[in-house]
């Protein structure tokens, strides 16, 4: 067979079969030449897989929670999932009844606790007069102390991690420690499905500990547990010793009598205010719906403990916005980390290195000036502003003033240490109410998508 090609077209030269071809040659060579089309085809296909995979990513919206450890990020992050992912929130509502339990035992024992280190120290002379009853309180709400480590087992967490005492704290600090017991966010609903479904493997960890057992005994407690609550000696103490329980201990504490119920079910309010601390990144995506429209956010909630800050970074690549969340009710309080630091001061320090970052120049800044109504109780309870906060100075001690301040210190670290010019949407907040934090959410995601739009020069 003669092949005909054109001599001045290098790569027809380089492709023409070679001359007096063999049929068993031209069989090979058609093999290979069919397998080297298979191997282009699927590489070009994996090109534009790829390049789908990008357009679609450019789609979706990145955000990062971000803050100190306590600021209201995981709270927020539920208020999210609760307004654009709801029927998802609904299916997962059950899994959060361990949770609010260990959070009303860890707050009882946490006053037991107390209740007990004053009875040690009762000669001093401002010891606290406890008469027989609360000796007896005491005695009755005994069974909560292993309760409470029940419950961490069935959150995940291993006999090894939770021997000893359930707390080792001052009567005169808060009981809040590094020491806090921590779960890991992808897998403490599984421990509980396992729980439920009787997974031997899960179970035989746990020391076949039982939900319904342990909820019979918190049950048994129900009405020691409003009586320890509502007793005007231990509240005495508490404010004299100036205690600082979780925030929603209060909360929790007054609802106990619907808590320690055996056919008790959590409602979205005592979701918001349970505390689980999570040590790994948290991760959600969300469809958010606007004009008939559905867009793709992923929601990231990152550790906000100064030992795990150093994993922020790697987030920081091609995000949309940050929402920062500043618990402005902390100006007299100090970091658990680091007695040495003022946390109000510590989040001006954590914003100032965000607004200056590189990385997050053109990304849409976002702050909430968090538990505003815990500074108007503060305030309200006679506290000085500006005795742990000097640059106050003789401004009134009011909390419409003391927002308008914070708000414009905020307000002018973003003007001085952003690489370049930008807006900052600011909104004073109290994350556990659900209500007004869904309306700030809907003018958040406005904001979010007028600015993608902007920067798409669309508008």
């Amino acid at each position: 067979m003669v092949f005909h090609y054109d001599a001045s077209d290098p790569l027809a030269v380089v492709t023409a079969p070679p001359p007096n071809e063999m049929p068993q040659e031209k069989a090979a060579r058609e093999e290979r030449e069919a397998e080297a089309r298979q191997i282009s085809d699927q590489i070009d296909e994996e090109i534009r897989a790829h390049r789908a995979t990008l357009k679609e990513q450019e789609r979706i919206v990145k955000i990062l929670l971000l803050g100190q450890s306590e600021s209201g990020k995981s709270t927020t992050l539920k208020n999210f999932r609760m307004r654009f992912a709801r029927d998802k929130w609904v299916q997962e509502r059950a899994s959060w009844r361990t949770v609010i339990q260990l959070n009303l035992v860890r707050s009882v024992n946490t006053i037991l606790e107390i209740i007990q280190r004053e009875i040690d120290d009762e000669d001093e002379e401002d010891a606290v007069p406890f008469a027989d009853k609360h000796h007896l309180l005491r005695l009755r709400l005994r069974p909560l102390r292993g309760v409470e480590n029940d419950l961490k087992r069935l959150l995940g967490a291993n006999p090894d991690e939770i021997q000893g005492s359930p707390h080792e704290v001052s009567p005169r600090v808060s009981p809040r420690t590094s020491s806090e017991f921590f779960v890991r966010s992808w897998n403490w609903r599984d421990y509980l499905q396992a729980s439920r479904n009787g997974d031997s493997a899960r179970r035989s960890i746990r020391h076949d500990v039982s939900s319904h057992d342990v909820t019979g005994v918190i049950a048994g407690c129900k009405d020691d547990i409003k009586v320890l609550w509502e007793d005007s000696v231990i509240r005495e103490m508490l404010s004299r010793r100036r205690v600082r329980l979780e925030d929603s201990a209060s909360f929790f504490l007054d609802a106990s009598e619907r808590l320690t119920a055996r056919d008790y079910e959590p409602t979205d309010d005592d979701i918001v205010r349970a505390r689980l601390r999570t040590l790994d990144i948290q991760e959600h995506e969300l469809s958010v719906d606007e004009d008939g429209k559905t867009q793709t956010w992923k929601i990231y909630d990152v550790g906000g403990s100064r030992t795990q800050r150093n994993a922020w970074l790697p987030y920081f690549d091609q995000v949309n916005a940050v929402i920062f969340l500043a618990p402005i009710s902390c100006f007299d309080e100090r970091l658990q980390e680091d007695p040495r630091v003022n946390r109000l001061e510590d989040s001006f320090i954590l914003w100032k290195a965000i607004c200056s970052s590189k990385l997050l120049s053109r990304t849409t800044l976002i702050i909430f000036l968090n538990k505003i109504d815990i500074l108007e109780k503060k305030i309200e309870s006679g506290v000085m502003v500006n005795r742990y906060l000097p640059s106050y100075a003789d401004r009134p001690n009011e909390t419409t003033s003391v927002v308008k301040y914070l708000r414009q210190k905020f307000k002018d670290t973003v003007k001085y240490d952003s690489p370049e010019p930008r807006m900052c949407h600011i909104y004073q907040t109290s994350v556990i109410n659900t209500k007004t934090t869904a309306q700030t959410l809907l003018s958040v995601r406005d904001g979010i998508l007028r600015e993608n739009l902007k920067k798409a020069n669309l508008v």
